[in-house]
This record gives C-alpha cells, sequence and structure tokens, in this order.
C-alpha cells in the first residue's frame, strides 16, 4: 500500500504554502492529488513516492542545468 501525505505534510516536505501546492497539482507541474471522498469538499493526500520523485527531480534538474 502506498503511503498517503496530508495537503499539510506535503507543503512542509516541499517547502510552499499548501494552498500553493494544490494550484501547482491542478495545473499539473505537481502530482495530482488522490480525492478520498466523491463530495467537492472531500479530504485529498498526495502519494508520497511521487513527492519525493517531483523532488528528486527538481534536484536533478538543478544539476543538469549548473553542468
Amino acid at each position: 500500500m502506498q503511503n498517503l501525505l496530508t495537503k499539510q505534510e506535503t507543503a512542509a516536505r516541499v517547502g510552499y504554502h499548501p494552498e500553493h501546492i494544490m494550484r501547482l497539482a491542478r495545473s499539473g507541474a505537481f502530482p495530482k492529488a488522490v480525492k478520498l471522498g466523491k463530495s467537492d469538499g472531500s479530504a485529498v493526500r498526495f502519494v508520497e513516492s511521487e513527492v519525493v520523485a517531483w523532488i528528486e527531480a527538481r534536484i536533478a534538474e538543478r544539476a543538469t542545468a549548473a553542468a
């Protein structure tokens, strides 16, 4: 089973405000949130491995940009 992170946990890992995380996810610039219910106000979570992969991709981009 995948480990899921709350918006707040995800924001703390990445260093962004939770609402900025949601804007990035909606625009496709961040992993999509997993909606846990069917209503508009349902809780959302982020798959930890996808968030880690996104962070690692930013690190890799930095390394290739510096070269």
